[in-house]
């Protein structure tokens, strides 16, 4: 008997024999029952009574406040992904679309047309929970906020950005407290004093979304830039003072005056003293030890959101909110870019995945529209969103120009400022909540919020488009030239290891070029979420390779670090923008013969036949047509498109010369055996498909390629097999020549070396 078998045999008996006396406990417990058990449920005589038990059992588990709370967040996340995508499309930030999921799911529009729907899920006692789960994932929220803001780089930039930060930080304010003065009457006498009302709308109106601001700047590829640097460090201050700024106003209105606030903003001071005079040289000191996952364990996170919740807490008892701590927390971290970038891993994701959605649905059902029923309300939301683009991009505009900036960058900047976005939220939650801000008053500073946050990225491009129609006007338009003397080369790649390979691959074809070689090293994160500390670690870990490959090559190469969501055509619009000579790329896991490529390959092969071909985006063969079409449509210079076959040197190169189009590749080859001092064999696949004055070029072509390369040697074989391709280790071929060969000799391709695609 086998070992299999014992098992199974003791695993049965097992199991009947402890069965067997457990049933027989049971019954025997019973028999000394002597109250009759009462319950709400009678026990079932038959199946069809058991399905009504179960059934009912079912709704009453739906409708328990737990279950009910874990539908709301599938609810939830599910409309916030859908409208982040949607909006994404649009090439807005997805904050718009979370915000419009909110409103989307509150009385809006939920309740509005689908009453008892918006009733069952959002009943009026189960919205505590949302926003006490809200509530603490924008802790966490602000917390990476804070850690984003790095208070070195702000006291370097402070002379250049202080006058344009706190212009737009005070002119907005002021003219919100002048709106306020003149609604007080009508719409907050009744409900709050009039000092604690008029801060908070200027606070509302005089806000920057730090966040917003970065990512647009990133879409936009303006972060190394002047205008990136200025604009970035001008709403990091504006963020500081903003923030300062509410944690006195929250405390003049809690207290009702400004005399009552004294002992609150004395008390704050002390706090920040203390938090920047002695805990964050403390936290410095651990991060110079604690900079690495290594060594980053469970006790010093603990130690971490233990300091943030303490934060938390005295501000909040303080009467500054406890959003502010936490703030405040984050600023204190150590400066040391990998710790805060690992503790922001560990906060980030669950924050602006799970609980900021939360937020979002949680202010959007306290966004009733409706409210706004009369053209009294409706103008006076205009008159918000006015003085809200004419306080902040007017001010900020206006001051850049003051202190120097030329006009374009000016306007740039007081467009990037004008955002507010999810920071503008939190303040107008926290004045909903401290009952400062009336219903009606809370929806229309919400739709400014969208308003000013929508309109950012289309008037960056307005701007950008009267500025290229001015220069065509005046005939100033300046033309993209390639420099004398210098071939210019694109290389985008994906994984940092896939860089170094082309690089690699860019060296043995172009090294001795009869031009100076220009490389430049582009990659892209897909991802518009990412933040600058992430930002600064991704391009160190992806051009590690690469910078490393271009030591040992000798080579000096520029790289170019960059977040998109449409990676194909940003490519496409750099390679024009730049006037580059050549676009090398790499072909990804398509034919590559890497273990997990060949595994993805084969996943992807077996659902090719299915009938609902969903993920056809997704299928490699098919990535390959159609980002080489892309390319070559669309890019002003040739394409290269390497597929990697394990490649370390060309020294043993195959051509497949097609027709007399493809005469082109001749010149690449002379190219490439200068640097490798290889040879070379061309597959003349010509002679039966070409006549006449065709084939008589094609031969004396080839006369003179040979004259020059005398390790050269033609084949005159029509078909290709796998034992041909195996016997080299590169291959040349062009693009047309491709896609006819990719798909009559599919089997052969899979002992293909490595091989470059180029586009005439």
């Amino acid at each position: 008997m086998t070992r299999g078998t014992k098992n199974t045999i003791f695993y049965l008996v097992m199991i009947v024999l402890f069965g067997t006396l457990m049933y027989i406990i049971t019954k025997e417990g019973e028999s000394h029952q002597k109250v009759e058990v009462v319950t709400n449920i009678a026990a079932p005589h038959n199946l069809a009574e058991g399905l009504n038990i179960f059934i009912k059992l079912f709704v009453e588990h739906l409708q328990s406040p737990f279950g009910i709370l874990l539908l709301q967040i599938i609810v939830i996340l599910l409309f916030c992904r859908i409208f982040s995508g949607l909006f994404l499309l649009i090439r807005q930030p997805t904050v718009i679309g979370e915000i419009i999921a909110g409103i989307v799911l509150g009385p809006s529009i939920l309740g509005h047309f689908f009453p008892q729907v918006g009733a069952f899920l959002f009943p009026p006692d189960s919205l505590g929970n949302i926003s006490l789960l809200s509530q603490f994932g924008l802790i966490l929220f602000m917390f990476v906020i804070g850690m984003e803001l790095d208070i070195d780089e702000v006291r370097k930039k402070l002379k250049e950005t202080i006058l344009i930060s706190h212009a737009g930080t005070i002119v907005p304010f002021f003219l919100g407290m002048l709106v306020a003065f003149f609604i007080y009457d009508k719409y907050a006498a009744g409900q709050t004093p009039f000092l604690s009302f008029a801060l908070f709308i200027g606070i509302a109106l005089s806000i920057t979304a730090f966040p917003v601001l970065a990512r647009i700047i990133q879409e936009k590829g303006l972060t190394k830039s002047h205008l990136g640097t200025i604009s970035l460090a001008s709403a990091a201050n504006g963020d500081i003072t903003a923030w300062c700024l509410l944690a006195v106003v929250v405390a003049i209105a809690q207290t009702n005056s400004l005399l009552s606030a004294i002992y609150n903003i004395l008390f704050s001071v002390g706090y920040m003293l203390a938090m920047f005079v002695i805990v964050r040289p403390f936290l410095r000191m651990v991060g110079q030890v604690y900079h690495n996952e290594e060594v980053i364990d469970k006790r010093l996170v603990a130690f971490i959101f233990f300091v943030l919740v303490i934060s938390s807490f005295l501000t909040e008892i303080l009467g500054l909110h406890a959003l502010f701590g936490a703030f405040m927390a984050g600023l204190v971290m150590p400066a040391d870019i990998k710790f805060r970038k690992i503790m922001s891993e560990k906060v980030e994701g669950v924050s602006l995945s799970l609980f900021l959605p939360l937020f979002f649905v949680s202010t959007g059902l306290k966004t009733e529209i409706g409210l706004l029923n009369t053209p009294e309300l409706w103008a006076l939301c205009g008159i918000f969103i006015l003085v809200a683009i004419i306080g902040k991009f007017g001010s900020a505009t206006l001051t850049a120009r003051f202190v120097g900036e030329n006009w374009k960058d000016s306007l740039y900047i007081g467009a990037l400022m004008n955002t507010r976005g999810l920071m503008e939220l939190i303040i107008l939650t926290i004045g909903y909540e401290m009952r400062i801000l009336s219903q009606p008053i809370f929806v229309m500073l919400v739709l400014m919020t969208l308003v000013t946050t929508f309109m950012t990225t289309p008037l960056l491009s307005f701007i950008h488009f009267c500025y290229q129609v001015r220069d065509k006007v005046s005939g100033k338009t300046i033309k993209m030239k390639h420099s004398e003397g210098i071939f210019k080369i694109l290389l985008s790649f994906g994984r940092a290891s896939s860089g170094q390979t082309l690089l690699n691959v860019a060296y043995q074809m172009f090294a001795h070029n009869r031009l100076k070689t220009d490389i430049t090293a582009l990659h892209f994160t897909t991802n518009t979420d990412v933040s600058p500390m992430q930002r600064k670690s991704f391009e160190a870990v992806s051009f590690g390779p690469i910078l490393e490959e271009a030591k040992n090559l000798d080579m000096k190469i520029q790289t170019r670090y960059e977040v998109s969501n449409n990676v194909g055509q940003d490519i496409t619009n750099i390679s024009k923008e730049g006037g580059y000579d050549f676009l090398l790329v790499g072909a990804g896991i398509t034919w590559s013969n890497l273990p997990n490529d060949i595994a993805a390959n084969q996943y992807w092969d077996s659902k090719k036949n299915r009938p609902f071909k969903l993920d056809s985006w997704f299928i490699p063969n098919e990535l390959l047509k159609d980002k080489t079409r892309m390319f070559i449509e669309q890019t002003q210079c040739p394409v290269g498109v390497f597929i990697n076959r394990d490649f370390e040197l060309a020294d043993n190169v195959l051509m497949i010369l097609d027709s007399e189009q493809d005469l082109y590749l001749l010149q690449y080859a002379q190219d490439l055996l200068k640097t490798t001092n290889g040879s070379i064999a061309i597959l003349d696949r010509t002679r039966s498909s070409e006549e006449g004055h065709g084939y008589e070029n094609i031969k004396k072509q080839l006369t003179l390629f040979f004259e020059s390369v005398q390790t050269a040697s033609i084949l005159f074989e029509n078909d290709i097999t796998a034992s041909l391709l195996n016997r080299y280790d590169f291959m040349l071929i062009s693009y047309a020549t491709w896609n006819g060969v990719s798909e009559n000799y599919k089997e052969a391709l899979q002992l293909m070396p490595s091989t470059l695609i180029i586009s005439k």
